[in-house]
């Protein structure tokens, strides 16, 4: 099979299944480390975790970026 006929039959697929095929590929082509990307969804995990039970204090989008605008105009 050549390329050209894989990409005919692969947009023939339903959305589910290019997607699928989709993320397999941008995979490949940007491979990481394992334990770096385990790393990222445990620290995900526990700051899901926390915003769940409550013991973190959100701050709305909108006054971080006051913040940050009236640190850099100091």
């Amino acid at each position: 099979m050549n390329t050209a006929m894989l990409i005919d039959e692969a947009t023939a697929l339903p959305k589910e299944e290019k997607a699928l095929i989709i993320e397999s590929l941008l995979e490949s082509l940007n491979q990481t480390e394992k334990n770096i990307d385990d790393e990222w969804h445990n620290l995900a995990r526990k700051r899901l975790d926390e915003l769940r039970l409550g013991t973190v204090t959100t701050i709305n989008g909108d006054q971080v970026f006051q913040n940050i605008w009236h640190k850099l105009n100091q």
